[in-house]
């Protein structure tokens, strides 16, 4: 099975308000860079829409470390998602869970490969973290390309 690492951010102009999103992927000597924006949008909605979206562009089923910033989306699908589940996307606080269309989603997408999350500090020393943050904001305010 190939080994993929996946590396993703989000970002929002404003909470709600624009957002971006980004995901690179890598796979041995090669380099993805995917990254999207959504008009009207939470800071956490652009984190899950990121690993969904960079989940998907992986055409078959292979491990995948999926690097975030985001300990949201990492205890997310990790733990919390597992009771949300059970309790058919409610929380204990019998509220609805947010964003539960996404978690649907991105659970959907983590079960076709082997997952593992890891979390990284955001704005610190990892460079892909650091570029995705970069390509996030740079969706978020509606520009295609860095410059």
């Amino acid at each position: 099975m190939k080994k993929v690492q996946l590396i993703t951010d989000g970002a929002c102009l404003g909470n709600p308000g624009r957002g971006g999103w980004a995901a690179i992927l890598r796979y041995g000597s090669h380099k993805r860079e995917l990254f999207g924006s959504a008009p009207h949008t939470t800071n956490n909605r652009m984190e899950l829409t990121a690993a969904i979206e960079g989940l998907r562009a992986i055409k078959e089923a292979c491990e995948v470390e999926v690097v975030t910033d985001s300990e949201y989306l990492k205890n997310g699908i990790t733990q919390w998602i597992h009771g949300w589940k059970k309790k058919n996307w409610i929380k204990s606080d019998k509220k609805p869970v947010l964003n539960a269309d996404l978690w649907r989603a991105l659970d959907t997408e983590v079960a076709r490969h082997t997952t593992t999350w890891t979390w990284t500090k955001g704005h610190a020393s990892h460079e892909d973290n650091n570029r995705a943050d970069e390509l996030a904001t740079m969706a978020a305010r509606g520009q295609s390309k860095s410059g």
